[in-house]
């Protein structure tokens, strides 16, 4: 394994980050493919001992299990100040707005409920879920900021922006003193490239550290033509997203799978090999013990210019799908009120 300082903050973290959507109670949320806790367990476990040290949860996954699971694995397993423990908070809920609670006290909840599941003192990296059209950034910068000054967060990131408003939460928070964005966890894979028409500059320019998620498609970019897993029948989320370019995406697919083919490697290889030439650490999600194992070989494994090149040729821009086309700003006057000006 290879690490690296994320972004602009003093976290090393492994190349791999290991995606923990996949650990918590089937029933207690939106998934039905979730793992036990003692199956999870043994994957955090194997993640460790091959040298994983970055561990990317939310609050919402499973209703807090994941944390949860997360949370007494770590404890179990390793040692506190040797892993990089990432957990993600969502937007005000309507029932906050209208009972008049702030951005900073949903903050300040939030981070407390999720410290409790994991049963830590501190997150080494706090994530704005997904951008809040309805609360101030400003309110969510100072909240964030209060958190980091309180000792229970180290650094924040942000998940499912644009690339202008990340650059703009960070002037203004450069502006007024508090901590900035360190990284950025956007949907980014080989068949979903729409990043690199800004964020990927700007994250270079800025050194800010992109890790983002579905980094295999939800396993489109690790199954050949026919195969099929119970999570590529029952994600409807997934389906969604990729379904719609399904027979241009196809195309791609089938390289990655001819240059699996070539060097006597897995897709997953390949797929994952691609993304770290342009990525820190790419968020990887794994529900058996083995799904760990290609993206950790794939921090080895380099790929030619001639082989990104032949990956690359037949991309063709995508529409937004997911969090990102279901956010779009200024399609209603409440989606203004994160553009107020910060109190003088």
């Amino acid at each position: 394994m290879n690490y690296v300082k994320l972004g602009n903050s003093d976290l090393k973290v492994s190349r791999i980050c290991l995606g923990c959507m996949g650990f918590g109670e089937a029933n207690s949320g939106q998934h039905t493919w979730t793992l036990n806790e003692e199956d999870s367990r043994e994957v955090i476990k194997h993640a460790i001992d091959l040298g994983i040290n970055f561990f990317d949860t939310a609050i919402v996954y499973s209703n807090g299990t994941s944390e949860q699971f997360v949370g007494r694995a770590l404890k179990d397993f390793a040692k506190r100040d040797e892993v990089v423990v990432a957990t993600k908070f969502l937007p005000r809920t309507q029932e906050e707005i209208d009972n008049g609670v702030t951005g900073q006290q949903h903050i300040a909840t939030m981070i407390d409920k999720s410290l409790k599941n994991l049963g830590m003192d501190y997150v080494d990296l706090y994530i704005y879920h997904m951008w809040d059209y309805q609360t101030p950034i400003y309110d969510v910068l100072e909240g964030l900021n209060n958190a980091v000054k309180a000792g229970k967060v180290r650094e924040i990131g942000i998940a499912n922006c644009y690339a202008w408003q990340l650059a703009k939460a960070n002037a203004l928070a450069d502006r007024e003193g508090f901590k900035k964005f360190v990284s950025v966890q956007n949907h980014y894979n080989l068949i979903f490239r729409e990043e690199e028409h800004e964020m990927v500059q700007f994250c270079a320019e800025d050194n800010i550290a992109m890790t983002p998620y579905s980094a295999l498609a939800s396993g489109r970019l690790s199954r050949r033509l026919g195969e099929t897993t119970k999570r590529l029948q029952e994600d409807t989320y997934a389906k969604g997203k990729y379904d719609n370019s399904a027979s241009q995406d196809q195309m791609i697919i089938n390289r990655v799978t001819a240059l699996a083919d070539k060097y006597k490697v897995s897709m997953t290889e390949i797929a994952i090999a691609w993304l770290l030439t342009k990525v820190t650490a790419p968020v990887v999600g794994a529900t058996k013990v083995s799904h760990v194992e290609a993206p950790v070989k794939a921090v080895d494994f380099k790929l030619t210019p001639e082989d990104i090149s032949f990956l690359e040729k037949y991309y063709v821009p995508h529409r937004l799908v997911g969090v990102m086309a279901q956010n779009k700003p200024g399609s209603d006057k409440k989606s203004q009120v994160w553009m107020q000006n910060a109190p003088k």
